[in-house]
C-alpha cells in the first residue's frame, strides 16, 4: 500500500522550531520528486518546498525567506521540513506530497499524506 504520513507537528510559540518528517512507504520513493505545502483555514493549500531525486536541489516558496529548510533521506524513505523562526501566519496542515504531475509548485501530484497540524501561538 502506497502511503506517505506525516508526523512533528504540534503547537509551538512564535520564534520556535519544529522539524516535520513524511515517511514514505509502498514503492520507491528514492525516484520521485517531493514536496511539502500547507493549507490555512480558508486558505487554498500552498506551496512550500519542494526537493529533487538526489536530494541535491530544492526550490521555496519566496515568503519563507530562508526559515525553512527541506531535506530527504533516501536511505530512511523519509522526507523533512524543518521550520525555524515559526510565525503565527505558519499555522496551518502541513501536507507532504511525492510525484508532481505538473509543475513542482502546483498542488498536484499523485501522493499525498493525511497532514500534520501546526500552531504557532503568539
Amino acid at each position: 500500500q502506497v502511503q506517505l504520513v506525516e508526523s512533528g507537528g504540534g503547537l509551538v510559540q512564535a520564534g520556535g522550531s519544529l522539524r516535520l518528517s513524511c515517511a514514505a512507504s509502498g514503492r520507491t520513493w528514492s525516484t520521485e520528486r517531493m514536496a511539502w505545502f500547507r493549507q490555512a483555514p480558508g486558505k487554498e493549500r500552498e506551496f512550500v518546498a519542494c526537493i529533487s531525486v538526489s536530494a541535491y536541489s530544492a526550490y521555496y516558496a519566496d515568503f519563507l525567506k530562508g526559515r525553512f529548510t527541506i531535506s530527504r533521506d533516501n536511505a530512511k524513505n523519509t522526507m523533512y521540513l524543518q521550520m525555524n523562526s515559526l510565525k503565527t501566519e505558519d499555522t496551518a496542515i502541513y501536507y507532504c506530497a511525492a510525484s508532481p504531475i505538473g509543475p513542482a509548485t502546483d498542488p498536484a501530484y499523485a501522493y499525498w499524506g493525511q497532514g500534520t497540524q501546526v500552531t504557532v501561538s503568539s
